[in-house]
């Protein structure tokens, strides 16, 4: 369950790589990849991977 969630953030660009000098910072670019993939979760909306680009 932890590596299938660390794999939703990672579909975020900006948590891909440590951008973020603050770690205040990285914590809310992390809540807000969250409540993205969470509300795309209850409104059924399908979310890329890295499958769909072939």
């Amino acid at each position: 369950m932890i590596e299938r969630t660390l794999g939703w953030l990672m579909l975020h660009r900006r948590l891909a790589r440590d951008y973020e000098t603050l770690p205040t910072s990285s914590e809310a670019m992390t809540h807000i990849a969250m409540i993205d993939n969470t509300s795309k979760r209850i409104t059924d909306e399908s979310t890329p991977t890295w499958q769909d680009t072939y």
